[in-house]
């Protein structure tokens, strides 16, 4: 589409006028709060009503598109073949979908935390929020590998500040190792391997089949192939996924902003993409470089789940669980099957709304207890009973117990690497499943079954006032926005699953 055709395309296509909206409201939202900060509520205000103006015409992206609507918009030519488009596809849209919802929950999240907290610079956070939104709706949209990387790029840069948000000496420290293993991996690794597909193919369009020519062998398929995964940093692959613990210094919503909305599925949504669109899964069957690479996500997947076990902080527990449920989503794609890859576009979608609740629960124990260490959480069930329950139902999410959607996600996965005829996936899937359980349910066991700190004072036989408050009376929940914003992520995780027959759309566009 030439640059010029912009007005024509515009008045003709209604996906292209919704697509202008889900990618300049955010931007718009940014502007706006920095203007009007002064009002009262009026970041908040903004925050909500764009997200929501977003999430109305995202979905209604996505019926459209379902309709048969479509476009393919390039708004500048840069090289030959390769310009800053846009358009719309399946994966896609399931990412700006998850992102659109989850940014309208966590700015409801984010007024009970940040005024519960008293957090400072509250302004600068939720602009930096909107802005990442901006960039995520822009690699979820990007057409090709040059416009991906822009954005990809702008999304490191626009989080930085939010991961540096309370300026300690730690966030600093942090953001530190955030922006320098990110921008290493993406101009080192990312941007060669985008370098070297141009050379190869003469466009980085993102095509149904790959774009690859066939002439490559082996072992250039291979390196090329690792290279665009370790390129993809936010993906979290051992061995660059240290800047991921090293981000939860930064306020709660901005953990969940991270882990679930933004950051870490623009990664595993990048592997997705360059594995269907750059490679084409028939062209990566009996490849060694897919065996290589479910190798490489299996370890990592092993290697997160041990030091989620040896980790005794909450958010950093739930970090490393992060890393391990992400690389689920990477070694099913590296399947490089239909089933296997809609599996792990159904984990995506899984893993996003089990670990957002997770983290809204850490930030509420925090909020109202100022408790971080797993050590603190005996008895908390008494004092936050519907924090835990939410929290609980997270935690079986991501072991896969029913009745969570962790559970569908994971026979997905499984079924897709049966159909590969994979057992070293299986194993792994074995495995780590008992890990998550051997780091998730001693903390559901203290918080739902074990007395509360400082019973035993008092003994056995005689339970003291103070206790009979504690268990009875007490009321020690996090502010409403904080409860609310929990119970909508966690009736997602209940509900969820029906969009299973979804999966099937997703076979057919594959291609089975």
């Amino acid at each position: 589409m030439e640059p010029n055709n912009f007005f024509l395309l515009a008045e003709n296509s209604i996906a292209f006028q919704m697509f202008l909206i889900v990618i300049a409201v955010p931007f718009l939202c940014a502007l706006c709060i920095s203007l009007f900060h002064r009002f009262i509520f009026g970041k908040e205000f903004f925050s909500i009503f764009s997200s929501l103006v977003v999430v109305f015409f995202n979905f209604s992206l996505v019926l459209s598109f379902l309709e048969g609507n479509s476009f393919n918009f390039e708004l500048i030519e840069v090289f030959p073949n390769v310009g800053l488009s846009f358009h719309i596809e399946p994966i896609g849209l399931v990412f700006s979908s998850i992102a659109s919802l989850l940014w309208f929950v966590n700015s409801i999240y984010s007024i009970g935390y940040l005024r519960g907290n008293s957090e400072q610079n509250q302004t600068r956070f939720y602009a930096y929020v909107s802005l990442s939104i901006f960039a995520v709706m822009g690699i979820a949209f990007a057409s090709n590998l040059f416009t991906f990387f822009l954005f990809y790029e702008l999304l490191t840069f626009l989080t930085y500040p939010l991961v540096t948000h309370n300026g300690s000496s730690n966030a600093k420290q942090g953001g530190k190792t955030y922006l320098g293993i990110l921008l290493f991996t993406s101009i080192c690794f990312l941007l060669l391997a985008i370098c070297i597909t141009y050379s190869f193919a003469d466009t980085l369009d993102f095509t149904k089949g790959g774009i690859l020519p066939t002439g490559l062998s082996n072992i250039e398929i291979t390196i090329l192939l690792l290279i665009f995964c370790f390129g993809v940093g936010k993906a979290a692959l051992f061995p660059f996924h240290s800047w991921l613990p090293a981000a939860m210094v930064a306020p709660t919503p901005v953990s969940a902003l991270l882990h679930a909305v933004a950051v870490v599925k623009a990664g595993v949504f990048g592997i997705i993409k360059i594995i269907v669109y750059v490679f084409g899964l028939d062209y990566l069957q009996g490849i060694s470089a897919v065996s290589i690479l479910t190798v490489l996500a299996g370890f990592t997947i092993i290697f997160a789940s041990y030091k989620a076990m040896k980790s005794t902080n909450l958010k950093q527990r739930l970090a490393f669980s992060t890393v391990s449920q992400l690389s689920y989503i990477t070694m099913a794609a590296s399947l490089a099957t239909p089933l296997a890859v809609a599996a792990a576009i159904f984990h995506l979608v899984s893993h996003a709304f089990g670990k957002i609740t997770l983290f809204f629960a850490a930030g509420s124990i925090y909020t109202a207890l100022h408790k971080t260490e797993i050590k603190e959480m005996r008895g908390i069930f008494y004092q936050m009973p519907i924090t835990m329950i939410c929290f609980a139902l997270g935690a079986f999410s991501m072991i896969g117990l029913p009745p969570t959607v962790g559970l569908l996600s994971k026979w997905f996965i499984i079924t897709g690497a049966v159909d590969a005829q994979d057992f070293f996936v299986l194993s792994i899937l074995i495995l780590s499943t008992i890990l998550n359980a051997s780091y998730f349910l001693p903390i559901i066991y203290d918080a739902f079954l074990r007395k509360p700190l400082g019973y035993e004072m008092y003994g056995e036989k005689k339970e003291s006032k103070e206790f009979y408050h504690y268990r009875y009376l007490g009321n020690s929940e996090a502010p409403v926005f904080i409860l609310l914003a929990i119970c909508c992520t966690t009736t997602g995780i209940l509900l969820i699953s029906f969009l299973a027959e979804y999966i099937s759309y997703f076979l057919n566009y594959l291609g089975v």
